[in-house]
């Protein structure tokens, strides 16, 4: 089978549209069609197209994303001290671009929306003749892309994207994540949540309403009902909502005494210290000291909410204050170029760069289901959360979850998080048929 590999690799390098002329085997006939797929670079630019949220409620978050992607790019090509490709194992990339050529990139805003999204990816594909893409801030923009990307056979690496749809029922063949989802966030959280609070708990939940919203509402209220905790409410508020007075009224009465904030981005930054000021962490109900929680947020998010974050538990993909050397790399790269840390926002982009460029690398050739299958069940460390599986049957990284701390007496404006725990990956890891869907063929549509 390596022989078959090499071998079949070698003729997509150098074949020309005479093997197929010749009439030679199946496997031949196929490498040599292999030429024709969406956006082939082979006589043109290599382009990447980073497609992230510049305006709208998760704009932040996107920016950041955005500059890891350039970073990532200079790095690939080998200018800078290039970062995580030091720590990366196994690695194929060289540091002189993807197989010996440098790496371009187009940018656009998908404006936090869904349809800008999709219609930015498109014209990536279309006009800028984009290889691959990648970018996102919510999982409706992530699974409008993937979606769009499986069409027209151009892979789609997903940038922060936490709904279990993603690789569940909306997977795709040709769409990865490295981010975690709703699910683990729920298996990683709830321990410390009944160390914590106790196991005789009333939960109120608000919740974007939206996939991923709605994913991680089910996912922690399946998990703190394990706890023994009874759900009071959940409340779906609209995405980009400056003022939450008109849905923390009513949790002052409901005989909740734990609100669950399903929140992201400008929403949570705005929803937790307005519950603050309404009091709810200042007041008792059932006996019991009020709680909030923020089952999944990020540094970022931290620093907008301020003062409020003290103390508030969550969990998060990665924090830039891990002492692994990964993370050291990273954060000494992102920091110099931008003097501030990154964001899991960042890094999840930096990563998903790297990964699918040493895909390629690997795989010898930029024929999507050769990089697929690189992609498929490749195991690797030195990103920043321990060893890691890119799962063949969903596409969803497993890695170690990070619960963290609202730091109650910060160093720094940066020092916001405390990690207060690690999830296995095996403890987070869980059979995929549970949230079903079907990733798809390998064979490309043309684009």
């Amino acid at each position: 089978m390596a022989t078959f590999r090499t071998n079949r690799r070698t003729l997509l390098k150098g074949a020309g549209a005479g093997i197929v002329a010749l009439g030679a085997p199946h496997i031949f006939t196929k490498g040599a069609w292999a030429q024709n797929f969406c956006n082939d670079p082979t006589n043109g630019k290599i382009v990447f197209g980073f497609n992230v949220p510049q305006t709208g409620s998760y704009a932040e978050e996107g920016l950041e994303q955005l500059k890891a992607y350039e970073l990532a790019v200079k790095h690939i090509n080998g200018e800078g001290d290039g970062g995580m490709l030091n720590t990366l194992k196994p690695i194929a990339l060289k540091g002189n671009g993807v197989l010996g050529r440098k790496v371009e990139y187009v940018t656009g805003d998908t404006q936090t929306n869904t349809d800008a999204a999709r219609d930015g990816a498109r014209r990536m594909i279309e006009r800028d003749k984009a290889i691959m893409v990648t970018g996102s801030v919510t999982s409706g923009e992530a699974i409008a892309q993937q979606s769009l990307c499986q069409e027209m056979g151009v892979i789609y690496m997903s940038g922060l994207t936490h709904s279990n749809d993603t690789t569940g029922k909306d997977k795709r063949r040709y769409g990865f994540r490295h981010f975690f989802n709703a699910y683990q966030s729920g298996v990683a959280i709830a321990p410390f949540l009944a160390k914590e609070y106790g196991t005789d708990r009333r939960a109120y939940h608000l919740t974007a309403d939206y996939t991923w919203g709605w994913t991680q509402e089910e996912s922690i209220k399946n998990a703190t009902e394990a706890l023994g905790w009874e759900t009071v409410a959940t409340v779906r508020t609209p995405l980009g909502l400056g003022d939450y007075s008109q849905y923390l009224t009513p949790v002052l009465n409901s005989g909740a005494d734990v609100l669950i904030l399903n929140h992201y981005g400008h929403d949570m930054v705005n929803s937790l210290p307005q519950a603050v000021q309404f009091g709810l962490r200042d007041r008792q109900a059932n006996g019991k000291n009020f709680e909030i929680v923020v089952p999944m947020f990020s540094e970022l998010m931290a620093v907008g909410a301020g003062e409020a974050v003290k103390g508030i538990i969550g969990t998060s993909n990665w924090q830039w204050s891990l002492d692994d050397e990964g993370t050291k790399a990273f954060t000494k790269a992102y920091g110099e170029a931008y003097g501030a840390p990154p964001s899991q926002s960042a890094h999840t982009g930096y990563v998903q760069a790297i990964l699918y460029a040493d895909a390629v690398e690997r795989a010898g050739t930029f024929y999507p289901p050769e990089v697929i299958k690189a992609l498929e069940g490749f195991e690797f460390d030195g990103m920043g959360n321990g060893p890691t599986v890119y799962r063949d049957s969903d596409h969803q990284c497993f890695k170690e979850v990070l619960v963290v701390r609202g730091n109650e007496n910060p160093s720094s404006r940066f020092d916001v998080l405390n990690v207060i725990g690690k999830t296995t990956r095996e403890d987070v890891t869980y059979d995929a048929s549970i949230f079903g869907g079907e990733l798809g063929p390998y064979e490309p549509n043309e684009c």
